[in-house]
């Protein structure tokens, strides 16, 4: 067990003329399961990264395991005392498969060869994905990323383990599971734990206290201001009561006709007819790899598909690609993939170019940025922004773009309860302005009963419209 103390952390990033955090000082217990929660953009990213040494510390703050500070642990050493999860696994990868980024991480750990298969196999087994080991990493779900992600921290198995929303993109019941085993690195391997989320569902039996970080300052919360925040998330908040079935009798917008998917050999889902309504909301959900993503890019030409597809009753082949891209866009569900400039006033006036010029007027556009809590950054490196700041942005950008129909992966990922009533908030009064179709994948589900008109669950290769129920 290893106890962790902070001392003066006072940081501000490059480039910045506040800090984002200010005389900072907290003890995390050895063998302890913390949680860490803030608004989008409060700092949650940038403490764990100084408590991994991954951001050197600033002068004057101290960060000790044990008594012994951060900076006296050599940096060939340090990953047996603390390792850090990164909220977007993709970038934190550096070899092929899922085995040779294993073997790569307790290479670099010093771990004799003969002793790697065995630990491999025990991480892999322990989140519950040995089907994939032998699977190229770019080719799997963000959800499937983010449980590799998670094999690697416990084959690295670190005294500290730092976890930045480690389950943005992984579906609830596969959340559960895993937290769980979580506790059970703390209960029975005395690791730390310090995990910073938005969603906090699932935690109320699980963990030892909840800090709240804002404005510059950590408070963990009492018992009942705990419990008050965590009542946000209970099951009954999370209800789909308010979905029906589609009748039948409405425009359509998009149509699969013996549509199926597959990735390599692998069938996603068998073929079968598939309709989407016109000037409706259609939320998506499916256990991780299952095929929504890529039920989402094949609906914008980005992958094979079987079948036929068809938008507005034309073969969607046989539009013009440039006509069908602004017509139907796609959201991906890593911000920073979309993103073509640097700036944030540079992608916005992109965006105006090309997007709905007569809506989206610069006064709109700047009571957006503020509803989003985003004004006054139109300066500022996109790249520098917090993930929850960037997918809000990112969001901004496709609404100005207006396409008659928006798909979106996983557009809450990474975002605070204000920030997701506020993003969708904004999409309603776009979608009603502009009789948009929106077509959303969500594991997510915070706010969206009363956004979402249909709810269709992909399980077992098929796709199924369910009715007023919860969302798997």
């Amino acid at each position: 067990m290893a106890t962790l103390s902070i001392e003066n952390l006072t940081y501000a990033p490059a480039g910045r003329d506040k800090p984002v955090l200010r005389n900072l000082t907290a003890t995390f217990s050895g063998g302890r399961f913390s949680l860490l929660t803030g608004p989008s953009g409060s700092g949650k990213t940038t403490l764990l990264r100084l408590l991994a040494g991954l951001t050197p510390l600033p002068a004057g703050a101290t960060v000790t395991f044990d008594g012994q500070a951060l900076s006296a642990v050599p940096p060939t050493q340090r990953s047996a005392t603390v390792a850090l999860m990164f909220q977007e696994p993709s970038t934190q990868f550096t070899m092929d498969t899922v085995t040779n980024e294993l073997r790569f991480v307790l290479e670099n750990q010093n771990v004799a060869p003969a002793a790697m298969p065995a630990k491999i196999t025990a991480a892999l087994d322990f989140v519950g994905i040995a089907a994939l080991k032998d699977r190229r990493l770019m080719e799997l779900s963000g959800g499937e990323q983010q449980k590799v992600a998670l094999a690697i921290i416990v084959a690295m198995n670190s005294d500290v383990i730092l976890l930045d929303e480690p389950f943005a993109s992984i579906d609830p019941p596969t959340r559960q599971v895993l937290l769980e085993k979580l506790v059970h690195l703390c209960t029975h391997a005395g690791k730390t734990i310090i995990l910073a989320d938005h969603d906090l569902s699932g935690y109320s039996h699980l963990i030892d206290h909840l800090s709240l970080l804002t404005n510059g300052q950590m408070t963990q919360l009492s018992a009942a201001a705990t419990q008050e925040r965590l009542a946000a998330f209970t099951p009954a908040r999370l209800r789909l009561a308010h979905v029906t079935l589609p009748p039948t009798d409405q425009p359509v917008s998009l149509q699969g006709t013996a549509l199926g998917l597959q990735q390599g050999d692998r069938q996603l889902v068998t073929p079968q007819d598939l309709r989407f309504l016109s000037h409706h909301t259609t939320l998506i959900t499916g256990p991780n790899g299952s095929g929504k993503s890529t039920l989402l890019r094949a609906l914008v030409r980005l992958g094979k598909y079987q079948g036929k597809l068809t938008f507005q009753n034309h073969d969607i082949q046989r539009i013009r690609r440039k006509v069908y891209a602004r017509n139907v866009g796609l959201m991906f569900q890593t911000a920073r993939a979309q993103f073509l400039n640097v700036t944030l006033a540079e992608e916005l006036a992109l965006s105006q170019q090309h997007g709905n010029r007569d809506y989206f007027t610069p006064e709109r556009v700047h009571a957006a940025m503020e509803q989003l809590q985003l004004a006054g950054r139109e300066n500022q490196v996109i790249y520098s922004l917090s993930s929850g700041q960037q997918k809000k942005f990112q969001l901004l950008c496709m609404l100005m773009m207006a396409p008659d129909v928006l798909l979106l992966d996983e557009p809450l990922k990474g975002l605070d309860l204000a920030s997701i009533h506020a993003a969708l908030d904004l999409l309603a009064t776009t979608q009603a302005a502009l009789h948009l179709t929106i077509i959303l994948i969500s594991h997510q589900l915070s706010g969206l009963d009363d956004f979402v008109d249909y709810h269709l669950a992909l399980a077992d290769q098929h796709l199924t419209y369910r009715d007023q129920e919860v969302a798997p």
